[in-house]
């Protein structure tokens, strides 16, 4: 088997489903998709006259010959509707071979390393992300990492930015578009014992449950996390059927009968990949699993074949041990960020394309108040550490227990000043969604927290 290394690219029609057509096609042609990096939208270059670009790379496994692979690449993106008419111009679908082992390769039709890829950052970007510290085949005496390559190139104007797809009637996030603002998520809880709202929504009464959801649209949500199962610490599971009953009929309703939710997108908060599954046949668009697919192994894999985002959130055991799984020995920032690689890994492996995932710290989750305040303070070396650069960050410090032990309020529902705080930090420290109870008086504090540090 054999290691390469292929560029995507689409600047025409829906150009993420078109490169996770690609990938598809890959996979199906027994061409192992092992990894991919983040997508990017790009500036065209060479041919200026033509839309914005996705574009991305992907690791993987072939027992193909050079020629063989290009062969196959070729007839992938002529199954895909590829016309080439410019040579760099507009595209469906572009497919490159840009490395193949340790090869030096050279043929009339095909030569690598690609020919032109040093001198590209919408290749290098992509490319540093899967494999920053490798060098050139046959560099002999140049020490140059891919990093370093790209950090030699002139800085593109506008900088590429990192894509996130949600679904067709919702934008997708740029992560690290500096002029972003941040998405409010409104927590729909379905449960009688949540930690602070247990009992207040009813997936029954669907005449409350349109007020709910007009009342989080109108006050600034666009993204609504329905839950059927307690995670509160100390919680007692309620079984995947109980939880099916509880948020289907939600989402079902929302999605069906209230026009105003036509252009929010509805995550389903649950670590079973069966409810997972129902949420999503029944209109969810993102997975939110706290266990980041630990506490049920079918998670992963049920998400990469629907194909949507998911949320992967630090947290240590289970809601019932996590207390005690609170020691960080060589600090909660490291360790976390170690943690949450390894489960993106995981997600890798089981078939989720990296554009796909979406990170949580877990603020609460195995974490004691010093752990919770580190996170905020620090949350930008969470963003910007190795392996987890370019991914969405979701922040949950919503009535949280650390918020009324700083502020003296016992009473969850009464910590709105205390989380206010906490949002505006999230924000601050570069969070793409802030996951709230309280969606009018956040929504405000995102806005002009997004107005200071979103510029």
């Amino acid at each position: 088997m054999h290691r390469a290394f292929i560029a995507l690219g689409s600047n025409v029609g829906d150009r993420v489903e078109m490169i996770e057509k690609a990938c598809l096609e890959l996979d199906h042609a027994n061409i192992k998709v092992k990894r991919t990096s983040s997508l990017f939208e790009t500036t065209p270059m060479y041919v200026l006259d033509q839309d914005t670009f996705i574009n991305g790379v992907c690791e993987v496994e072939t027992s193909l010959s050079p020629i063989e692979l290009l062969d196959k690449l070729q007839s992938i993106e002529i199954e895909l509707g590829r016309k080439k008419l410019i040579d760099k111009g507009p595209r469906s679908i572009d497919l490159d071979i840009l490395l193949y082992d340790q090869e030096v390769f050279s043929h009339e039709r095909l030569n690598i390393p690609h020919n032109l890829m040093l001198e590209r950052d919408f290749v290098l970007r992509p490319l540093c992300q899967l494999i920053p510290h490798e060098q050139p085949p046959k560099a002999g005496k140049n020490t140059n990492t891919y990093t370093d390559y790209l950090r030699a190139l002139p800085p593109p104007e506008p900088t590429p930015y990192s894509t996130t797809p949600i679904s067709p009637h919702f934008p997708s996030i740029h992560a690290t578009d500096p002029k972003r603002t941040t998405h409010v998520m409104a927590i729909l809880n379905l449960t009688p014992d949540s930690f602070s709202d247990g009992g207040t929504h009813s997936s029954t009464d669907f005449t409350q449950l349109t007020e709910t959801v007009r009342s989080f649209i109108a006050q600034g949500a666009t993204i609504i996390d329905v839950g059927g199962e307690s995670t509160r610490p100390g919680s007692t599971p309620v079984g995947a059927d109980e939880e099916i009953a509880r948020v289907v009929p939600a989402i079902e309703h929302i999605r069906q009968n209230i026009p105003e939710a036509s252009n929010i997108a509805i995550s389903i908060d649950t670590y079973r990949a069966v409810v997972a599954e129902a949420a999503c046949n029944a209109g969810a668009d993102i997975i939110n699993d706290i266990s980041a697919g630990v506490m049920d192994p079918e998670m992963l894999p049920t998400a990469a074949r629907l194909e949507k985002s998911i949320i992967l959130m630090h947290m240590r055991g289970t809601p019932q041990t996590m207390t005690e799984l609170t020691d960080y020995p060589t600090g909660v920032i490291l360790e976390v960020s170690a943690e949450l690689r390894q489960r993106v890994a995981a997600a890798e492996n089981a078939g989720i394309r990296r554009w796909r995932i979406i990170l949580d710290p877990g603020l609460g989750f195995a974490k004691n108040q010093p752990h919770d305040l580190e996170i905020l303070r620090d949350l930008p070396a969470l963003r910007n550490a190795e392996g987890l650069e370019c991914l969405p960050w979701l922040m949950g410090p919503s009535r949280k227990r650390f918020v009324g032990s700083i502020t003296g309020v016992k009473t969850p529902k009464e910590r709105v000043w205390g989380t206010a705080a906490t949002v505006s930090a999230s924000v601050s420290g570069g969070a793409d969604i802030v996951r709230v109870h309280d969606v009018k008086e956040m929504s405000h504090v995102t806005k002009v927290a997004d107005a200071i540090y979103r510029v």
